[in-house]
């Protein structure tokens, strides 16, 4: 169960295919200089080929224990942990006044692949003090940021996020955890929260929570929750830790796979409420704890291409390996290697470039919450949002439907011996499966893509994403190069399906919003696979352009992935137009 940080394929996408270096050449990314980005990354890449993947396994079969409120980890855990934050990588995109090294979220998005592919279960744990991180930058009070930031800047100490009660999953607004004002200006939380990552654990001394939680006096539903940071340890003025607070691990999950990360039931109040500091404003807890939600929903994107990168690699070495049957015409005894079947060759390619086009994605997305942010120019940075917040909900559910279904296929690969724990590609099946359910199930990014970000602006961000997509297709398509095949007009069939639906959308969501509802799955898949092949592409054209390699590689991914999967678009468009009907009379069938 080796690793090794696809680096080549990784700056390919994220400076051609996500546009990093065309910002950093417009003076987006200010002074940064994007000739260290391969130098990072190959360092990334070392540690977690020497030190994360070696315990993936061991994570897998060791798991966590609980015992009196003290979560311990799997053997390594803990010494692995420090040695990755004494190196700096939980500071790689932390703000540089607060011990940050300030470098683009793009960058880290990228380390994040690495984390999670390497080792899905150790990558959760920064994945989520990134977004803590974010959130109290963005939302928290002065002296907050002094005492906590740099601390978790530096991965001296982790954070949480959290939501999840019992009865209250995706509905946030039915959450029941109580705040009471306490007279020195902090507040007494009580309640129980469930599902929580790292909600307790052994490798580092203090654990920053961030709880969302209801005043007595706040408003019905999701208008009345406000977000407090709830420490494990008290801090003392000195910066030393003080009394335990009371919050603690009550439980924890026993689940299909994760294994070394500790998912806790956590407990306020059994000793008068867990003392806890507003972030931001009272009620206005929503709107802070998205910051977080954001990042998150990219992190479990970028799971989902780790994942399937990590599967995608063992299953071509188990294919490489293998020996069963002869290829077709060769006469002679002996066996050869299953990869000259083109079935397997089928399978192994379909995980490449669906793989790929999720890392694209992904990486496309971080780049434009960094302009976002980055950018000198207000309309630059109002048209970088509004592109972020286009491809959150497709970074997730495209990029980990893909992670769930690249490991399926993974396993298949391996045959008899993929159902099997020993080789390991059973547990990359395993702990795939729950990236399409937290931070957001896939249904609800679906939800969120239909409802909320097609119709911003008039849908003019969805329109001008697919212009600049159409203009990559038509440099396809004059290209000349017979390698390509029929990737022009299978991507230009995927765009003219993609622009149908988008608009077929738009009115149904206002004279009969059901019926949009009832494609919203389709449709983000439908335009996740359009847009995946086009920047797939597109970077194929790029490494034809810089003559590095072998070029045509990328030709032949972007073509396997036009012709077999993007050729998917416009039955996905019938699909979203044509159904609406039969979902919204499938009571007769579910409730009959």
């Amino acid at each position: 169960m080796t690793y090794t940080a696809p680096i080549s394929d990784i700056l390919l996408s994220l400076n051609h295919g996500a546009g990093l270096k065309a910002a950093v050449e417009a003076g987006h990314y200010g002074d940064f200089d994007g000739d260290i980005t391969a130098a990072v990354l190959e360092e990334a890449g070392k540690f977690a080929a020497d030190v994360l993947a070696p315990l993936n396994r061991v994570g897998d079969e060791h798991g966590i224990k609980l015992d009196n409120g003290v979560v311990t980890t799997a053997p390594g855990w803990p010494d692995a942990y420090k040695r990755w934050a004494d190196a700096g990588w939980n500071a790689v995109s932390g703000p540089e006044e607060f011990g940050g090294q300030g470098l683009p979220l793009a960058i880290n998005a990228a380390c994040t692949e690495i984390w999670s592919a390497s080792n899905i279960a150790f990558g959760l744990c920064p994945l989520l003090t990134l977004g803590a991180i974010e959130a109290l930058d963005a939302h928290g009070s002065d002296e907050l940021k002094q005492i906590y930031l740099a601390k978790l800047v530096s991965g001296q100490w982790t954070g949480t996020m959290q939501l999840t009660e019992p009865g209250a999953g995706s509905d946030v607004g039915a959450l029941r955890t109580r705040a009471e004002r306490a007279g020195d200006g902090s507040y007494r939380l009580k309640g129980t929260k469930i599902f929580i990552t790292y909600g307790e654990h052994d490798m580092t001394d203090n654990i920053v929570h961030f709880v969302l939680a209801r005043l007595p006096d706040a408003p019905a539903g999701t208008r009345g929750i406000s977000l407090f940071l709830v420490p494990k340890f008290l801090v003392n003025k000195d910066g030393s830790l003080g009394a335990r607070n009371d919050i603690h691990a009550s439980g924890v999950e026993h689940k299909l796979g994760i294994h070394a990360s500790p998912t806790c039931t956590m407990t306020m109040g059994d000793k008068g409420g867990a003392v806890g500091y507003l972030i931001g404003e009272e009620n206005k807890g929503m709107a802070c704890m998205f910051t977080m939600m954001n990042q998150a929903r990219l992190g479990v994107g970028l799971e989902g291409v780790g994942i399937a990168d990590r599967a995608f690699q063992q299953a071509l070495a188990f294919a490489q390996e293998r020996k069963q049957g002869r290829a077709t015409g060769r006469k002679g005894d002996g066996l050869d290697p299953i990869i000259v079947h083109p079935d397997v060759k089928r399978m192994l390619m379909q995980m490449k470039s669906m793989t790929a086009a999720a890392r694209s994605i992904c990486y496309a997305t971080a780049v434009a919450l960094d302009v976002a942010v980055r950018a000198k120019d207000a309309g630059v940075r109002d048209d970088a949002a509004a592109r972020g917040a286009l491809l959150t909900p497709i970074a997730k559910a495209f990029s980990t439907d893909i992670g769930n279904e690249v490991a399926y296929l993974g396993v298949q690969v391996h045959g008899g011996m993929g159902f099997i724990e020993e080789t390991g590609a059973a547990q990359h099946y395993r702990d795939a499966r729950i990236t399409t359910i937290y931070e957001g199930t896939n249904g609800i990014q679906s939800i969120d893509l239909v409802t909320r970000k097609l119709g911003a602006n008039g849908g003019e961000s969805v329109w001008k994403l697919l212009d600049e997509l159409s203009g990559i297709v038509s440099r396809v398509e004059t290209s000349n190069d017979p390698a390509f095949g029929t990737t022009g007009a299978k991507l230009r069939e995927a765009l003219a399906a993609t622009e149908r639906t988008s608009k077929w959308l738009l009115e149904k969501l206002a004279a009969a919003p059901n019926d949009a509802l009832a494609g919203a799955t389709p449709y983000l898949r439908l335009f996740g696979a359009t847009l995946g092949g086009c920047m797939l592409a597109g970077e194929a054209l790029a490494a034809k352009g810089l003559g590095e390699g072998d070029p045509q590689r990328h030709v032949a991914l972007a073509r396997f992935f036009a012709e077999n999967i993007a050729v998917a678009a416009p039955s996905l468009e019938k699909t979203v137009t044509d159904s609406a009907d039969a979902v919204n009379g499938a009571d007769a069938v579910l409730l009959g």
